[in-house]
């Protein structure tokens, strides 16, 4: 079922189209000069090396090209806030795909620099009103890069977890478009008015269901930075252990967020 929401929030085209093709060029530039030692490194994804991780994010970027040089789809059928549920899946076939272009590709900063060339290309010539057919839907385009920041800044601190050091950094506008796609996909999860989440500078939303704040500090409050947030969304990090490191604040006894948590993995 669609997710029951407030008012959408609106993404502006050209600032999105700008920061997923910033945060890849970042990824691009961070892991050119990666040893194979370092490649084959562990993530936290599962069973997924490096290497792997690098992949998928070729194949992210390059659904966008894909997706534009199919029939376009005579209106969109997935909403954004709905994206993680759809794709969930998908998830085995998309991993699947990343571990073969990992083995099959010995150059992967080839196949970066085509990925990334290919994507502007493609952006260039599109409007963002443009209807893209993907497998868990109809999006437009947009709404899909919104989805492609996330994935690019949630593997980004994947991958800088993975290798002591890279510190590949973050776009600014992809982290704000990957914080805020997050922070409305737990309101839409949690619909309600009695508790607050603040996540300074780029997102406050309002969730869980009871009494509703109208006026004054509200009574119940959650407070974290950008990053912590994305973990505490994708499951990198608990809720227990965000709170016991002090990375969350939380006040009142509805501002436990670890029932909704994580929104996706």
């Amino acid at each position: 079922m669609p997710s029951a929401r407030k008012r959408t929030r609106s993404y502006d085209p050209a600032r999105t189209r700008a920061a997923v093709l910033a945060q890849f060029e970042n990824v691009r530039a961070g892991v050119r000069a990666l040893t194979p030692e370092q490649l084959a490194l562990p993530t936290r994804l599962g069973d997924w090396t490096v290497r792997d991780l690098v992949a998928h994010l070729a194949l992210t970027v390059e659904s966008v090209g894909r997706a534009l040089e199919r029939d376009e789809p005579a209106k969109p059928d997935l909403a954004l806030l709905d994206y993680l549920s759809a794709t969930a899946a998908h998830a085995d076939a998309i991993a699947e795909a990343s571990r073969e272009l990992a083995g099959a590709t010995s150059d992967l900063d080839a196949l970066l620099t085509r990925a990334g060339q290919d994507l502007a290309r493609h952006l260039a010539a599109a409007p963002h009103t443009r209807v893209l057919a993907m497998r868990a839907g109809a999006m437009i385009l947009t709404d899909h890069l919104v989805t492609r920041a996330v994935e690019l800044v949630v593997h980004t601190d994947d991958l800088n977890a993975a290798v002591p050091g890279l510190d590949i950094p973050h776009d600014r506008q992809a982290l704000a478009a990957c914080t805020r796609m997050l922070a409305d996909t737990l309101a839409a999860k949690a619909p309600g008015g009695s508790t607050e989440v603040r996540i300074p500078p780029y997102a406050v939303v309002q969730c869980v269901q009871g009494p509703r704040h109208t006026r004054g500090t509200p009574p119940n409050v959650v407070e974290t930075d950008p990053l912590t947030w994305i973990r505490l969304a994708t499951g990198r990090t608990t809720w227990q252990d965000a709170l016991a490191g002090g990375t969350v604040g939380a006040s009142g006894e509805r501002a436990d967020l670890g029932p909704y948590l994580p929104l996706m993995t």
